[in-house]
């Protein structure tokens, strides 16, 4: 009997451990688990503007498109994933790249280039189709600490 008093009396005394326990690891849990659906979302964003910057480029290298035919394409694609006026989409002329001077590394340089009319292209120009948008502004959960981090993709193509 004495036996029975005594696991009575130990349960009364860890009653609250549990609900403490539970306090302290579930918002780590949680956020440990929030983190990498945001993580995930983030790289399919990324992954959906790599493919509609490459798709949007080899489609304005064909004959009797214009610049505005392959951002609308961009942005058509783009609707799958994320609100696509949230991107930024531009067509640069990188004929720099074949012209054996210095070429541009970052991302501001490379937007620095000057803009392209794809119809109006020459055969075999080279040329850049770029979307960035930034994290933000695609997010599950925005983030303040995450605020200057930008997605993009780009392609680079020949028109034909």
């Amino acid at each position: 009997m004495q036996l029975c008093s005594r696991n009575a009396v130990d349960r009364r005394r860890r009653r609250g451990t549990t609900i403490v326990e539970t306090a302290f690891v579930l918002p780590v849990f949680l956020l440990f688990v929030l983190s990498l659906v945001e993580f995930g979302h983030a790289l399919m964003v990324n992954n959906v503007l790599r493919s509609a910057t490459r798709a949007g480029a080899r489609m304005g290298s064909t004959e009797g498109r214009t610049t505005a035919d392959v951002e609308q394409y961009v942005k058509d694609i783009l609707d799958g994933a994320i609100d696509p006026e949230l991107a930024e989409i531009m067509v640069k002329n990188a004929d720099v790249y074949d012209q054996g001077s210095s070429t541009p590394d970052s991302g501001q340089e490379i937007e620095a280039l000057p803009d392209m009319e794809v119809s109006g292209a020459e055969p075999r120009q080279l040329f850049l189709v770029r979307a960035r948008v930034a994290y933000n502004d695609v997010a599950l959960v925005p983030m303040p600490f995450m605020s200057d981090v930008i997605l993009e993709g780009q392609a680079f193509i020949r028109h034909e």
